[in-house]
């Protein structure tokens, strides 16, 4: 197992008082699209080039820069309300649901969909989580659920109780919906830390979302408003 550099610094995400995301830790950037089937439904994802980042630097949150994904102060000029509705208090499982199956138990905390679709396929993640028995569908189940951006779906082995899930290393991807013809939202990936405006941090988890339209009902998480909205990421 590789030590960790004790210089090495923590990958951390710090929430700006109606400002921007201060990233440090040299986090990598890069785009996300999502690749659709012959039926136009979300199927895998396709990341493109690393966007340049240095050991710190601030990405929009306003969903106005017009260098996204980074700041230039625009929050500042159209007096942005940032403010933050979800709680750090708020732990994945106070939400869920919970499916349970001949070989899968899905978890569902259905207020962080983003609208992503990838569980839509095949009769949908609950359907097939019901016939968990069957391989095809429970593989087809634990695939829906790793491409599932926000964590709204986790797959938990039946037996063991254990999450079944792509452990992501720590990572920022900009997603893009073509189906919708619209930019997403910042998906963080790998247990990256997310410190709230008044320096308190939100439950550490392997995948979850981040608002970057600025129109979120549950700031910072992201509520499928950029969908609403027509938000690019380009100008």
């Amino acid at each position: 197992m590789k030590r960790k550099d004790p210089r090495e610094k923590e990958r951390r995400i710090k929430i700006t008082k109606n400002g921007p995301y201060l990233l440090s830790g040299k986090i990598p950037i890069s785009k996300g699209v999502m690749v659709a089937d012959a039926n136009g439904d979300p199927e895998k994802w396709k990341e493109e080039g690393k966007i340049a980042s240095e050991e710190e630097c601030s990405l929009c949150r306003c969903g106005k820069s017009s260098k996204k994904p980074f700041c230039t102060g625009a929050h500042l000029e159209n007096g942005f309300d940032g403010t933050e509705t979800a709680s750090t208090h708020d732990k994945f499982m106070d939400d869920a649901s919970v499916n349970t199956g001949p070989d899968l138990i899905l978890l569902d905390n259905e207020k962080l969909c983003i609208g992503a679709g990838f569980c839509h396929r095949k009769g949908g993640t609950w359907d097939l989580t019901e016939h968990s028995d069957v391989k095809e569908c429970r593989d087809l189940a634990i695939e829906q659920c790793s491409n599932c951006p926000s964590g709204r779906l986790v797959a938990l082995d039946k037996k063991t109780r254990k999450p079944i899930e792509t452990i992501f290393n720590p990572s920022i991807v900009l997603i893009e919906h073509p189906k919708n013809l619209v930019s997403g939202p910042l998906w963080i990936r790998g247990d990256i830390t997310i410190e709230s405006a008044k320096g308190k941090e939100y439950e550490k988890r392997n995948r979850v979302t981040l608002c970057r339209c600025g129109n979120s009902s549950n700031k910072p998480f992201c509520d499928g408003t950029h969908i609403d909205i027509n938000f690019k990421d380009s100008e």
